[in-house]
């Protein structure tokens, strides 16, 4: 006789693995997105160095500071372009019948951490690398060149005269195997916790390592050094709320929004390095 044993379902959600957000590491909040949708920032020119006239001819005119000119004001204009939505129901009857962990805030949870942070980063990181004020050609990374190209990323940075304090280091996993590996790399891992919760694991050259899921990154991607100052990161909007037992649906709807964009600086793009891998190379691959 056949006996159809009773099966258990436990309170337990089989969650997907997923990454808190470093973006905030890597941008600033500097502007006032409050009561707008657009920003205009100004960018004001200077004046060249001359040679003062202190004995001018007698007869001529004019300052002997030098030729007067005008200052050039243009502005940039930055208006946010992403304005994403989601909404689900859980039904009342699925509520019922499942654990609790299927209910309405836990779902809404589970969404902004697996959809909405992973969307957001990929983009900045996107603008971010598209936006670059300075791209080398496109070469394979190993554990042989890894040290030479990321030094050769902060001497470029030194070179435009960025900020030494403050730099970020962004790697994919791949890629921080790599620096693992170089035995010319002496990372230091003495890293304060408030900067490991963040995502820091380690220095080298001065600058800050952070390690970024590769799918969460452009394609090629190999490493970026990068300032904060350089790039605005705002959310205008972030919203999200449940209904219970909205007209029409018997459960919960749980809707969200979220306003945001990511803009690089005309004058601070120097302040960007990215290294993109030749086409078609996989990280990790020795080059010839």
């Amino acid at each position: 006789m056949a006996i159809n044993l009773a099966t258990k379902f436990l309170p337990y959600v089989d969650e997907k693995f997923s990454t808190e957000s470093k973006k905030s590491l890597l941008t600033n909040q500097d502007f006032n997105w409050t009561g707008a949708h657009t920003v205009k920032v100004y960018k004001v020119s200077t004046s060249q160095m001359n040679d003062y006239e202190r004995n001018t001819p007698d007869g001529m005119s004019g300052s002997r500071y030098g030729a007067v000119k005008d200052l050039d004001a243009t502005t940039e204009e930055f208006t946010l372009k992403k304005d994403r939505s989601f909404t689900f129901v859980i039904d009342k009857l699925d509520t019922d019948e499942t654990v609790r962990n299927v209910q309405a805030a836990s779902a809404l949870e589970r969404q902004v951490r697996e959809v909405v942070i992973p969307e957001v980063d990929s983009y900045t990181y996107g603008v971010m690398c598209r936006d670059a004020g300075q791209k080398p050609a496109a070469k394979a990374l190993s554990k042989s060149n890894i040290y030479t190209e990321i030094l050769a990323g902060n001497n470029a940075l030194d070179n435009a005269e960025v900020p030494e304090t403050g730099r970020i280091i962004v790697v994919t996993p791949d890629v921080y195997a790599l620096m693992k590996q170089c035995k010319d790399i002496v990372m230091e891992t003495d890293i304060g916790n408030d900067l490991r919760l963040k995502g820091v694991i380690s220095n080298l050259d001065g600058a800050m390592v952070i390690k970024v899921p590769a799918n969460r990154l452009p394609e090629n991607f190999g490493f970026m050094i990068a300032h904060p100052c350089a790039t605005v990161a705002p959310t205008k909007l972030e919203d999200y709320k449940t209904h219970d037992d909205p007209p029409g649906i018997s459960g919960s709807l749980v809707e969200g929004r979220i306003c945001y964009d990511a803009f690089v600086l005309d004058n601070k793009a120097k302040a960007i390095y990215y290294h993109a891998q030749a086409e078609g190379q996989a990280e990790g691959q020795e080059t010839p």
